[in-house]
């Protein structure tokens, strides 16, 4: 197929496909007149990246299950690389998700403290409702 059917297919566009191709994700084949030419493999890469990228995984952090499919893996994420992606990727959302259950916290607890002000007392008076 060409590269604007592999965009259709792929639900992405003809840029977005060169640009993976200029950073090596997608591999480059022409036919003789210059024509890109694609295959299922590049629908399975396509898939793999998009998936990976809604995921929160960045481009670069594809390439090693891009290249695990590329050398004949059923499944981009069965080769060591990749799991060693997926390792840090969960120890960055583990992060992630302590730094924002501290801030969590920090605001109930600030919410707390101006409900007790509140309490009992006149309605506070507000800028926005006059």
């Amino acid at each position: 197929m060409r590269i604007g059917e592999l965009a259709a297919r792929a639900g992405t566009t003809t840029r977005t496909l060169r640009y993976y191709e200029s950073r090596g994700l997608l591999p480059a084949r022409r036919t003789g007149n210059g024509y890109r030419t694609y295959d299922e493999d590049d629908v399975r890469l396509l898939e793999q990246i998009r998936t990976l990228q809604d995921f929160g995984f960045d481009l670069e952090e594809t390439r090693p299950f891009v290249e695990c499919l590329r050398s004949g893996h059923p499944a981009g994420d069965s080769c060591p690389a990749s799991l060693a992606v997926y390792r840090r990727k969960l120890t960055e959302l583990d992060a992630l998700i302590g730094e924002l259950s501290a801030v969590r916290d920090q605001v109930g607890a600030q919410l707390a403290r101006a409900e007790a002000a509140t309490e009992g007392g006149p309605e506070p008076w507000c800028e926005l409702t006059g």
